[in-house]
């Protein structure tokens, strides 16, 4: 038995194996049990992963199918839904630019790229560094580390720290009334600059460093080492900021939005180990909350307002598969 398995009440591997889904039997086989496995593009075939692509757009993006409203800029809906999707085929089957969908998604998100380097569109004409991060980490993730524009957001994302070293969203630096801040992100307005002075976030500052994370350089960078020591050391407390600020925000797992597990995965590619306290707190609280069944569930908070289904197994599957990966990082061999 693998020794971060021992560490655990419930051998997790056997009930993640039972599972009829093939992309997570690929790579328990592969990334926990070690196993020689075909390349991921054996993946690519499976009907969930074809289904996504078929409702692909000529441009590379994908159609929103919620409700549209009247936001600027008009590509703001299909950089939405590509941000979705593409995260689906780059997390769930690790596309890359060898297939042909995912090399147009990516360079429809490339499209929305500004000159100055950040991915804009998501927030109105606004800044959103969060966005920028996540983005560019899916792109790295799909063979894009080399590519000039990827040089040039991470240039942007360096120039929009905090003077803490942190990360925020720019336009939460300040203080707007309601109907000025629903203009400054439904509209067209000039980006706001953030205030430096205020304190970084760690939820965006954890969105931000997937990206140096996903990076084989950016990764060993003094940058990302001081912003990761400010994104553990907030473990299980709010955010310095209004928006996604509860505490309980860390313990309900969704990989759009950060949490506990999104940042121990980014923090595992930083150079932090078990030892570190923070980490291991960490840690040992997956730990003693593993269910009898050996998995996780998607949220261990007991909220209606939440969208979270608790008992989603699909959905369970992928957070325990993940959860498995981090603790093999920081407890394996």
């Amino acid at each position: 038995m693998p020794n971060w398995i021992e560490e655990l009440v419930y051998d997790p591997i056997q009930r993640l194996l039972s599972s009829s889904n093939k992309a997570i039997s690929h790579f328990v086989r592969r990334d926990l049990l070690a196993e020689k496995m075909p390349p991921a593009s054996s993946l690519w075939q499976l009907t969930d992963a074809e289904r996504i692509l078929k409702k692909q757009q000529d441009d590379g993006s994908w159609k929103y199918s919620g409700k549209k409203t009247a936001l600027y800029p008009k590509h703001h809906h299909s950089l939405l839904e590509t941000w979705k999707q593409f995260r689906l085929l780059v997390e769930r089957y690790e596309f890359t630019r060898e297939h042909d969908g995912a090399r147009r998604g990516a360079e429809f998100i490339f499209s929305c790229q500004t000159d100055d380097g950040d991915i804009r569109g998501m927030l109105a004409n606004q800044y959103a560094t969060y966005y920028t991060g996540a983005m560019m980490a899916l792109l790295i993730k799909a063979g894009y580390a080399d590519d000039p524009r990827i040089e040039r957001g991470f240039k942007w994302l360096l120039s929009m720290r905090q003077h803490d070293g942190g990360w925020t969203i720019p336009i939460l630096t300040h203080r707007f009334d309601r109907k000025t801040m629903y203009t400054l992100t439904s509209q067209y307005a000039k980006p706001v600059q953030p205030d430096r002075s205020k304190p970084f976030s760690h939820n965006w500052t954890g969105m931000v460093l997937r990206a140096f994370a996903a990076h084989p350089v950016y990764r060993k960078s003094k940058e990302a080492k001081a912003a990761a020591n400010l994104l553990k050391s907030r473990f299980f407390q709010p955010d310095a900021y209004s928006s996604y600020r509860a505490a309980s925000y860390w313990v309900r797992f969704q990989f759009w939005w950060p949490n506990l597990l999104t940042a121990l995965d980014t923090l595992s590619f930083l150079d932090f180990t078990k030892e570190d306290h923070d980490i291991r707190k960490a840690l040992d609280w997956f730990i003693q909350h593993q269910e009898k069944n050996g998995l996780w569930r998607t949220t261990y908070v007991e909220d209606k307002k939440t969208t979270d289904n608790p008992r989603n197994g699909e959905a369970e599957l992928w957070v325990s598969l993940a959860v498995c990966r981090v603790l093999k990082r920081f407890l394996g061999e």
